[in-house]
């Protein structure tokens, strides 16, 4: 017998397996994990001075025990480009570049949809309050 709070959070894990099913197949014609496509979000919201390789891991949905292979592998593809910062030579900046964004560009419809899809069963007030009880969740 599981309690209320081991429940829900069971029933969060395999909700969340099964939402991110839409967004694998959005992102499988294009060769891309999901772990890859978090980092070009990302990347992509930090701008043009990019972000720290260090900080990118603070802000992935899921840690990624292997940064610089991930890296690698994006910047293989001419996703991502790293460059060691002047001051301070043990700083490894990652950017993304300018065929990253068209990639991510392309991505942007089917994601969006996918998401949308998931969510079609909810009203926008059903949304706004299940955000709400997300954000009141005791995760550090």
């Amino acid at each position: 017998m599981y309690s209320a709070a081991e429940a829900a959070f069971l029933q969060l894990q395999r909700t969340a397996g099964r939402l991110m099913t839409g967004v694998e197949a959005a992102l499988k014609p294009f060769g891309l994990t999901h772990t890859q496509y978090n980092v070009l979000r990302i990347l992509r919201g930090a701008g043009a001075e990019g972000r720290p390789c260090g900080e990118i891991a603070g802000d992935m949905i899921h840690r990624e025990a292997d940064m610089t292979r991930l890296l690698d592998r994006l910047e293989k593809q001419g996703w991502v480009e790293r460059s060691r910062s002047a001051a301070d030579r043990r700083v490894v900046t990652a950017r993304i570049t300018a065929a990253g964004k068209k990639l991510l560009a392309q991505l942007d419809a089917p994601v969006t949809a996918a998401a949308e899809g998931a969510m079609s069963g909810l009203t926008p007030a059903q949304l706004d309050r299940l955000m709400n009880l997300l954000g009141r969740l005791s995760i550090s």
